[in-house]
């Protein structure tokens, strides 16, 4: 279902963020996150000479290849279109990934390493939904991994478990799909 019809408006600014996860012939796996802004009306700019509507006034491309422990093997961060032409040299800070795990603490070492003057808003802020991208294109590999050791009768909770109210520990879909991790609420 859409949202509710919207009060009479003027469309303005369109943030389009596209992500995508592909595994590699090495193994390795690329996620990938390509955000632009753009606007309905012309802007003022001096070093692009003005931006025209419809032309991007951000235009930012993220990849970061992980194992399959989800730990950063490679980096690569560029920009394309920006209102100011220093915007692209910070990219390569973006190599300070490198090493670290998509997991928990994720947040907390993008923000020691690129955030605020240290990186780009932009690319900062596509490091999140490329993290929940990464698990979504690397649940199939969790999947058959999970299902190995339930042969082997190791019990290794799923991440899943907890992550979001369908898949809570008492929840009637983890009662049904995973029941050896259900735990019954209390009433």
């Amino acid at each position: 279902m859409p949202l509710s019809t919207p009060a009479p408006r003027k469309h303005k600014h369109t943030r389009s963020i596209k992500l995508d996860g592909y595994i590699r012939d090495d193994g390795l796996w690329d996620i990938e996150a390509h955000l632009t802004d753009i606007k309905s009306y012309d802007i003022e700019n001096q070093w692009r000479n003005g931006i025209a509507a419809g032309d991007p006034i951000h235009e930012m491309w993220v990849r970061l290849t992980i194992d399959d422990q989800f730990y950063v093997r490679d980096v690569e961060a560029v920009t394309d279109n920006s209102p100011f032409e220093m915007c692209p040299i910070i990219t390569d800070a973006y190599k300070q990934l490198i090493g670290i795990r998509i997991g928990p603490g994720w947040r907390r070492a993008i923000n020691e390493k690129v955030k605020g003057k240290q990186g780009c808003t932009h690319i900062t802020e596509l490091l999140g939904p490329l993290a929940t991208v990464s698990f979504q294109t690397l649940m199939g590999n969790i999947q058959k991994n999970a299902n190995k050791a339930k042969v082997n009768k190791d019990h290794v909770k799923p991440m899943v478990i907890n992550s979001c109210h369908a898949w809570a520990e008492d929840s009637e879909v983890v009662k049904k799909h995973l029941p050896e991790f259900y735990k019954a609420g209390e009433e």
